[in-house]
């Protein structure tokens, strides 16, 4: 049980529960994007959005969003994506392509995806010497991560987080705050509102 701000509208904030802080936090207090960074956010589902949200509060000056569905481009644009990579579109590997785009690869990387291909592009396509990236996503239990070790012995960061290294009790409370200042835009999240009567 978290104690929040009472004036904080429950209808609103109870999306912070979950995929929102997960991916939010995944970029603010892990991928820790320094102002005017480059950041490659692979999947653009909820949690995506939100490390793309968590990106451009930091500062990050280009968020790449990379996923599969190029429906989801123009939605992401409202959370801070500024370009966008579908793999399908190329012919050589997605880390390639970002590496070009960003002469060398960018600042840090966030997987929201839970495919292990995903998780290897992500840290692939760090920079050298500073590149940091972050998993996020929740692979199938007998996925293997591999990766040339020269990978980190040319200074790239590899980390996880769960719930976006959020605690629950102590630091939910100032997620809402974030809400309540209006520096996160909680109803972008939120698509429809439905009565119970309308839930199977």
């Amino acid at each position: 049980v978290a104690k929040i701000n009472p004036q904080a509208p429950l209808d609103k904030v109870c999306v912070l529960s979950c995929g929102i802080s997960t991916g939010l936090g995944a970029s603010i207090n892990v991928a820790k994007p320094p102002k005017g960074s480059t950041v490659a956010i692979f999947g653009l589902g909820a949690v995506g959005l939100a490390a793309a949200e968590g990106a451009r509060i930091a500062g990050a000056s280009r968020i790449i969003g990379v996923d599969l569905n190029p429906s989801r481009f123009e939605e992401a644009r409202k959370f801070g994506c500024t370009e966008f990579v579908n793999p399908k579109d190329h012919n050589k590997p997605v880390q390639e392509v970002l590496a070009e785009m960003t002469n060398g690869g960018v600042d840090r990387s966030v997987e929201c995806t839970g495919n292990i291909n995903a998780m290897i592009q992500a840290f692939e396509c760090v920079h050298d010497g500073w590149g940091v990236a972050v998993l996020v996503g929740v692979p199938h239990k007998d996925a293997e991560f591999k990766t040339h070790p020269m990978n980190f012995l040319n200074e790239r960061t590899l980390k996880g987080t769960f719930f976006g290294n959020y605690k629950p009790r102590t630091d939910l409370p100032n997620v809402v705050e974030l809400y309540m200042k209006k520096e996160l835009e909680v109803e972008k999240f939120i698509t429809h509102s439905v009565p119970f009567a309308e839930i199977n």
